[in-house]
C-alpha cells in the first residue's frame, strides 16, 4: 500500500486550487495536505484550509531577509516531515535555500502556456491581457517544477485552452482556472506515485479520451 505523500500547499490568494486539491483528495490518496501556508493574513486560502480541518501558518515575507524566511519555512515543514510542496496562487519567490532543499519536489501551476507568458509579476489577469495582446491561439494551464526565479522550471503537464473570438481577459481567465482544477490534482498524483515508488515522475500526458483534452486534437476544446 502506498502512503500518501504529505504536503504544504502555499497561497497567496482566494485558494480555488488548493481547493480542488483538497477536493481531490481521499484517506487511500497519493498525497495529503497537513499545512496551508500563507505570506498574508486573511487570505482566503487560510479559511479553506481551516474549512477542511488542516494548520495553518502566515509566514510574512515583504521587509524580511530571504534567508530569515526560509529559515521559517523549513523548520516548519521539517517539524511536519513533509515532503513535497505545492504552489497554489503563490506569489512570492520561494526563497533559494527552500528551492535547494526541496529540489524538484515544488511544483507550481501557471495559468498559460509556458514558457510563453511566465515571468516575474505575470500573475492573474495580467497573464490573460498578454495572451489576448499577443493575438494567440491558444492558452492554456501549465504545472512545472519551481526553481530560483519565476516560472523557468522543467514543465510536468500541460492542458490547452482555446483562445475564441470575442475572449476578454475575465472570459479567458474563467476556462483556464477550469482547466488548472483538473490539471493541477491529476498531475500531484502523477508526481506523488512516483515518488512513493522511488521513481522519478515522468511528463504527465493526458489521456487523448479525457475530456476537454486537446493534447492529440481528438477531443472538444474546454468549454
Amino acid at each position: 500500500m502506498i502512503r500518501p505523500v504529505p504536503v504544504a500547499v502555499f497561497a497567496s490568494g482566494s485558494g480555488t486550487n488548493l481547493q480542488s486539491l483538497l477536493d481531490h483528495e481521499t484517506p487511500d490518496g497519493l498525497y495529503h495536505v497537513v499545512v496551508v501556508v500563507s505570506d498574508r493574513e486573511g487570505a482566503g486560502a487560510l479559511g479553506r484550509a481551516e474549512a477542511a480541518g488542516r494548520l495553518t501558518r502566515v509566514i510574512e515575507v515583504g521587509g524580511r531577509p530571504p534567508e530569515e524566511v526560509a529559515s521559517e519555512i523549513l523548520a516548519l515543514l521539517d517539524s511536519l516531515d513533509v515532503r513535497a510542496i505545492f504552489l497554489a496562487g503563490y506569489l512570492r519567490l520561494v526563497p533559494s535555500a527552500v528551492v535547494s532543499a526541496y529540489r524538484r519536489r515544488i511544483l507550481n501551476i501557471h495559468p498559460a502556456l509556458l514558457p510563453a507568458f511566465g515571468g516575474k509579476g505575470m500573475f492573474g489577469e495580467r497573464v490573460h491581457e498578454a495572451v489576448l495582446a499577443s493575438d494567440a491561439e491558444e492558452s492554456g494551464a501549465t504545472v512545472h517544477y519551481v526553481d530560483e526565479e519565476y516560472d523557468t522550471g522543467a514543465i510536468v503537464g500541460q492542458w490547452p485552452v482555446r483562445v475564441l473570438p470575442g475572449d476578454d481577459a475575465r472570459a479567458l481567465a474563467a476556462r483556464v482556472l477550469s482547466v488548472e482544477h483538473l490539471l493541477y490534482p491529476a498531475v500531484a498524483d502523477h508526481v506523488c506515485r512516483a515518488w512513493a515508488e522511488g521513481r522519478v515522475p515522468d511528463p504527465f500526458a493526458l489521456s487523448p479520451v479525457e475530456p476537454g483534452s486537446d493534447m492529440k486534437r481528438k477531443a472538444p476544446w474546454p468549454k
